[in-house]
């Protein structure tokens, strides 16, 4: 992402200031006016700057005449409310968000377009520099070093720590060095380990199994039921606990899905049959589909999990529906209550896993108290790297589980089933476990894959995807090697760096290695611009996506080379302010996959000037091998926060929408139940109806959309037979609220605050005032911020309590429990909101964003960071790992060179993208049925229309399909 240059302005200031009398509504005049509002921005200062402390953050907010230049007068018009600024800029919306600026409609500088877009990234960019100067929170017992420094180095450089050495006893203690000081080399840094040490070089226990998880606010505002300091009691009061609000009453009331017809969806047990008569109905999202649901639950499985092999702990304990507040009083809830709302008081769950609940230790700098770690930690029972471990394994019993092909170990065994329906069945399909696998009994009857847990017909998909990838991928660098058997296939043994391994020395052993590096980064890829850039369906968003992985000069090659050398260079630097905010903000350039893995001599620009420059990347060189990586002083692991954001089952349909490829795929033959397509029933439905069946059925269908009220129904009713309940049930969206509080994630308005957003002050703020007030949409809002304060309730405030220290009134007065309001006022409850309501309630979003901007900001850090900090995502991204055959592939997202899409999709020229070309080679049958798929997470049959159009109508040829038919639907 890029920021808006002094220069560009003073550009447009010389060249149209002069023009102001022609200023009026014409698209000439708009871009004078745009052009004068700017220049008065500059003159007065008006550009945000990196903040010095955390009271004077951003916010996302700007002056007035910053809101003019970028966006008009409507953008300044809209400034009011704690929401941020950009969404209001010039073409960031659809095709009514540009300026009628003609002339300059394609201007990548000057014009109003342009600055609202570039203002925007730069707004992005800003945030995201701030959040990783104040928002890295180590639990591993490293945040101490963080704040005071080492040795002379100020935290925010510190690049290894001794926490995280390999411990004796460990297998691997030997190998990196034991007792001295410790460096991953040979075979432990030639491919992704199991468990994951030895990404970093330096730090081996990084990113590992059991690892604990991260935080991204201050210790000391987590676990806030506990009440542990006056700025929590005075937040809360004693109105918070591990079951108050009730989270059984919170999901009936404010989660479920109204449904017009229950008897037609049985509480999203949809009809026997799979019936098409059967109708759950549900809040569509018309730019996102199924496919993409079930993806985030494929990706998931690869990143964070706190159960060990699917459990918590064996202590059981109640999840609610035994209390509600009327007027404001808790009171029991009584049997008829409880089925009036539809929960249930017998249900029970297994209690969290806590891997440290003693009090942490404090210390104290510059005058201030700081805890060592939160309060309680809790642990990653699968690698944090972004390595496909769902599929390849994260320890010894997962990796068991993973079926190699007995008669050739380079590739997944995939079997055949029966005839098959269509081409991509001859590949096979993934084994089902064994009897002797290391299996929980509920797993039974899956697909055998490392990650068993939660097993869906959408994890069932994906699997089978990539375990056919795999192979194809095997094949095709064999078909290779067989063409140029003697040719150097790049790939080098850290054992015996320069021992040149032709294509026909690499081993079936080293191939697997190599296919999982190649596997999980077309993944990451795939996330990062494509699943992501529908997630986030704006200009922006596609330009910051894309630049994440690529830069923005992707096809400018001098020039990215050059800025990938500023970029190592920086993080060479022992000035904190260079090492980090500079190294992140000069990352957008030539973007972060794959930085470091150039080394040249010399002056840093030297690649503008020569275009012979020599590459000194070294194998035998530590420095080099983990030189593209920046933790920006704090290891990396998953944050609490950053799992709470992708609580996202409102995306999930109760009922799926079944075609055919080789029918009419115009037509629904079936609505099955997403409840039965669960665990083995999944790899059984798999089967049955095929992979292509599946990914047209789940392309062409919206998923819903993030908002309250829109809860699946078989979620609040899930049948768990291994419960030790009398119901053998648990509403998983109750359930989501008690994860958070057991695992200490502040409530919503401090973790906005926390994260650099403003606080709402009232349960009002959340409606969409953009919206005419006599609009249905916001009435229905009006309605559900009643229920909101029905269920959180009031209190009378007390101005004298301090509240938070994250941030400042405008005035620079304290936070207090008034939140601007008089003393004494009977405020709304907006403290006590969990996170996931806050998030689900907020209606006013940036055009095309499926989740809210509290989620967003989330994800401006730690998609950044989770690339930043891999080694095999940058400077070991190079043949010696990958062989020149795998970059290739990742790079041009498949074999061969790079296939060019037909036309343009909002104004851009573009590869065909990864997931599309994954599917085209594992199913080839969709092939017609993808031709005009330019996204492969937008509903297949989706017209995309003109620039970011949310609108719902058919492309060309799926004008029969009957879900356009019904307008309702």
């Amino acid at each position: 992402m890029r920021p808006i240059g002094r220069g560009s302005w003073c550009v447009i200031v010389a060249g149209f200031c002069v023009l102001g009398g022609c200023a009026g509504q014409s698209p000439f005049g708009t871009f004078v006016d745009s052009t004068k509002d700017c220049a008065e921005m500059l003159l007065q200062g008006d550009i945000q700057k990196v903040a010095k402390t955390r009271e004077e953050r951003f916010l996302g907010k700007v002056p007035d005449t910053t809101a003019r230049c970028l966006g008009g007068k409507k953008a300044e018009s809209l400034r009011k409310g704690p929401w941020l600024d950009w969404p209001n800029y010039w073409a960031v919306g659809d095709a009514t968000s540009r300026a009628p600026a003609h002339l300059l409609a394609n201007a990548k500088v000057i014009g109003p377009n342009a600055h609202g877009i570039n203002g925007t990234l730069y707004e992005l960019e800003l945030q995201r520099i701030e959040l990783i100067k104040f928002n890295l929170f180590d639990n591993n017992k490293t945040y101490e070093a963080y704040v005071t420094g080492r040795e002379g180095e100020v935290g925010p450089v510190l690049n290894t720590w001794p926490e995280l050495r390999l411990p004796q006893g460990h297998p691997d203690f030997a190998s990196v060095g034991g007792n001295q000081a410790q460096v991953c080399r040979g075979g432990l840094i030639r491919f992704r380990t199991l468990t994951g040490i030895c990404n970093d070089t330096h730090n081996p226990l990084m990113g590992s199994t059991h690892q604990l998880f991260a935080r991204n606010v201050d210790f000391d505002t987590t676990f806030p039921d506990l009440g542990l300091n006056d700025l929590t009691r005075n937040r809360h009061g004693d109105r918070i606990g591990l079951l108050k609000p009730d989270p059984q009453v919170i999901s009936r009331t404010l989660f479920t899905r109204m449904q017009p017809q229950p008897d037609k969806c049985r509480e999203g047990y949809g009809l026997p049959g799979s019936a098409t008569e059967a109708t759950c109905e549900y809040k569509k999202a018309p730019f996102f589909n199924v496919l993409a649901a079930f993806w985030v639950q494929f990706m998931t499985h690869d990143w964070f999990s706190h159960l060990e092999e699917g459990r918590n702990r064996p202590e059981w304990m109640s999840v609610g529906c035994t209390t509600q507040l009327v007027k404001d009083i808790e009171e029991v809830l009584t049997g008829a209550g409880a089925e009036t709302l539809g929960c249930r008081p017998n249900d029970k769950i297994d209690a969290a896993i806590i891997a440290e609940g003693t009090a942490p230790r404090s210390f104290t700098q510059g005058g201030k108290t700081y805890l060592t770690r939160a309060p309680k930690t809790t642990a990653n029972h699968v690698t944090a790297w972004w390595d496909a471990s769902q599929l390849y394994g994260y320890d010894e019993r997962s990796g068991q589980r993973v079926k190699r092909d007995p008669k050739d170990p380079a590739k997944l065994q995939l079997v055949q089933v029966g005839a098959g329906v269509g081409q991509s069945d001859k590949p096979g399909y993934l084994p089902v476990f064994e009897a002797s696998d290391p299996i929980n009994p509920e797993w039974a009857g899956q697909e055998a894959t490392a990650f068993p847990d939660n097993w869906s017909i959408g994890t069932s998909f994906f699997h089978n995807i990539f375990a056919r990838e795999h192979n194809m991928f095997v094949d095709a660098f064999r078909e290779q090697a067989a063409h140029m058997p003697d040719a150097d296939s790049g790939l080098r043994n850290p054992a015996d760096p320069d021992r040149v391994i032709r294509y026909r020395d690499v081993t079936p052993v080293e191939l697997f290695e190599v296919g999982r590096l190649v596997v999980a980064a077309e993944i990451a890829k795939i996330h990062t611009i494509e699943w992501t850039t529908q997630l986030l369906y704006n200009e922006p968003l596609n330009r910051g996506m894309n630049a994440n992985w690529s830069g923005v000069f992707a096809k400018h090659e001098t020039v990215a080379e050059a800025l990938k050398e500023v970029v190592r260079r920086l993080g060479e630097s022992r000035n904190a302010k260079k090492a980090n905010s500079l190294y992140a903000a000069f990352a957008g350039g030539p973007g972060i996959f794959g930085l470091g893995n150039r080394v040249y001599e010399g002056v840093p620009l030297v690649g503008l000037i020569d275009p012979n420059k020599e590459d000194r990347w070294d194998l035998n060189n530590d420095d080099h091998v983990n030189g593209g990586v920046n933790h920006f002083g704090s290891p990396f692991n998953f944050p609490e926060e950053f799992i709470t954001a992708y609580r996202l089952h409102p995306l999930l349909p109760d009922l799926i929408e079944y075609r055919e490829w080789n029918k009419d795929p115009d037509v629904i033959r079936q609505k099955v139940p997403v409840i039965e397509t669960f665990r083995g029933k999944a790899t059984e439905a798999m089967r049955q109806k095929g992979l292509a069946n599946w990914a047209l059925s789940m392309g062409r269908q919206r998923l819903g959309t993030l908002t309250l009220q829109n809860h699946p129904q078989f979620l609040q009713n899930l049948k768990m037979p291994r419960l030790q309940s009398s119901t053998q049930q648990i509403d998983v969206a109750a359930l989501d609220l008690i994860r958070d509080r057991e695992r200490g994630v502040p409530r919503y308005n401090e973790f906005r605050r926390q994260y650099g957003l403003k606080q709402l002050t009232s349960f009002d703020d959340f409606v969409d005032t953009r919206l005419p007030e006599d609009s249905p949409v916001r009435h229905e809002q009006a309605k559900l911020v009643t229920l909101l304060r029905d269920v959180y309730g009031q209190h009378q405030c007390d101005a004298s309590k301090k509240i938070t220290e994250a941030q400042l009134n405008d005035d620079t007065s304290s936070i207090n429990d008034c939140l601007g309001h008089p003393n004494g006022s009977l405020v709304d409850n907006i403290e006590d909101v969990d996170t996931v309501v806050g998030w689900l309630a907020e209606f006013r979003r940036p055009h095309g964003f499926a989740i809210s901007e509290t989620q967003f900001v989330v994800f401006i850090l730690n998609a950044s960071r989770r690339l930043f900090s891999d080694r095999f995502f940058t400077s070991s991204f190079r043949p010696e790992f990958y062989s020149t055959f795998g970059v290739d592939w990742v790079t041009n997202n498949g074999p061969g060179p790079e296939m060019m899409g037909q036309g343009t999709s909002n104004g851009h020229e573009q590869p065909v993208s990864p997931m599309k070309r994954v599917l085209l080679r594992t199913m080839p049958e969709l092939a017609e049925e993808l031709q005009r798929v330019v996204n492969v997470f937008d509903p297949w049959a989706r017209d995309r229309g003109e620039y970011y159009s949310l609108d719902w109508k058919p492309r060309a040829g799926a004008e029969k399909d009957e879900v356009f038919a019904d307008k309702k639907r």
